[in-house]
């Protein structure tokens, strides 16, 4: 396993060399086509909208896997055999429970802080727990592995009842991983097609290139902290209204136009505002989202067996006209834009979506975290100086007041 590397090393022996003087690079806000890594996880295709986990389509994956199977396939690499997954389901069965010791520190949290917030500082806590940093040891990947995939659903549910004045439930051994999910919110075993679309959820949302949150992971990981930095730096910056957060602020732009009515005036007025479009556009696709696609048909199924959403033919008819006035932009809706309504139909609080997406993507960064180990180089990108230059200090009694 190749961790190694300073990046700020010379590699001539030493000697400092002296680059020839160039032109600097175009700057591109946002790394913008910029390729930062080399990686075999993931792939898109944004213009045909496909999107394929270690070359398997997502389509076959949401419809014929599980999430932990799907988890351990990008994570290791293949999918597993009957025995390697039911070995990977077990561990992370036995390692669900957390410490009574983190539980104490979540209800010292503040009941309105965001849960987000409530996760990023108690997966960062489980570095103290679980401190021996082993990055060469193959065990130690392993059991990392395993301890967040396992964990981090726990420590989200242990929130939400914390933050209501409750007691957390403890997880449930005999219940699979989706559905084990949902009884620590309710302390009620789900109904069977409701943890398999939830499941299906997770998979949707396990991997995708290199976001925003998967880059923070990858450069973190390029230090060679521990993985729980990683995953908690990672978490942070998934809660950002432009990354994961949107699919909260999706449902409130649905109850903002507040039905079918209303959806042509309100985009025509959002339009000429230059208001943003809450779960329309992706950097990386020129077409529909193939996550929304599919989240759409996990809608439906929920509503013909659980009843209707009657904001549901609100997006629907927002989708339909923003593809005459958006869609010759390229701009049509992204997995935000179905996921939200998906899960207020199973009761989830709609700012437990963020978190939600968290446990999903918990797999896609350890993924990025181990390749980031087997080729390690310490991010350091260069910038382009745009302040002053060539000023001379002025004595503290000689600067002009302030105005």
């Amino acid at each position: 396993m190749a961790v190694q590397t300073s990046g700020d090393a010379p590699d001539n022996g030493g000697a400092a060399a002296i680059p020839p003087a160039a032109v600097p690079p175009p700057f591109r806000p946002g790394l913008e086509g910029v390729p930062a890594t080399q990686s075999a996880i993931c792939s898109i295709d944004g213009n045909q909208g496909l999107l394929t986990y270690r070359g398997y389509p997502l389509e076959q994956l949401a419809q014929n896997s599980s999430f932990l199977e799907t988890a351990y396939l990008l994570i290791w690499g293949e999918l597993p055999t009957i025995f390697q997954l039911r070995d990977f389901e077990h561990d992370v069965q036995m390692h669900r429970r957390v410490s009574f010791r983190i539980r104490d520190m979540m209800k010292c949290f503040p009941a309105s802080g965001h849960p987000m917030d409530a996760l990023q500082a108690s997966a960062a806590s489980l570095g103290l727990f679980y401190s021996r940093r082993a990055l060469y040891d193959p065990q130690y990947i392993i059991d990392a592995v395993v301890r967040l995939i396992a964990k981090i659903p726990t420590m989200v549910a242990a929130f939400q009842l914390i933050r209501k004045g409750q007691d957390p439930i403890q997880p449930r051994e005999d219940l699979p991983y989706a559905a084990n999910f949902l009884y620590m919110l309710t302390e009620r075993e789900p109904d069977a097609l409701a943890a398999r679309i939830f499941d299906a959820c997770l998979i949707l949302h396990a991997e995708h290139s290199l976001n925003a949150s998967t880059f923070s992971a990858r450069v973190t990981a390029s230090t060679l902290t521990d993985p729980y930095a990683v995953v908690a730096s990672a978490v942070g910056t998934l809660a950002g209204p432009l990354h994961g957060g949107a699919n909260e602020d999706v449902l409130d732009m649905l109850d903002e136009i507040g039905s079918v009515e209303g959806v042509d005036s309100w985009l025509d007025r959002a339009i000429s505002q230059k208001q943003k479009i809450m779960g329309f556009g992706h950097r990386e696709y020129r077409v529909k989202d193939p996550r929304a696609v599919i989240l759409q048909g996990l809608a439906e199924e929920l509503f013909q067996r659980f009843g209707h959403d009657s904001m549901y033919d609100v997006a629907r008819r927002l989708e339909a006209v923003a593809a005459d006035r958006l869609g010759p932009k390229g701009i049509y809706p992204n997995v935000d834009f179905y996921s939200g309504l998906v899960y207020r139909k199973l009761g989830i609080p709609r700012d437990l979506f963020t978190p939600i997406f968290a446990i999903a993507r918990t797999a896609g960064w350890l993924a990025h975290w181990r390749e980031q180990l087997g080729a390690n180089r310490i991010y350091r990108p260069s910038q382009i100086y745009t302040g002053s230059v060539e000023r001379a200090w002025v004595p503290l009694d000689q600067r002009p007041a302030a105005t």
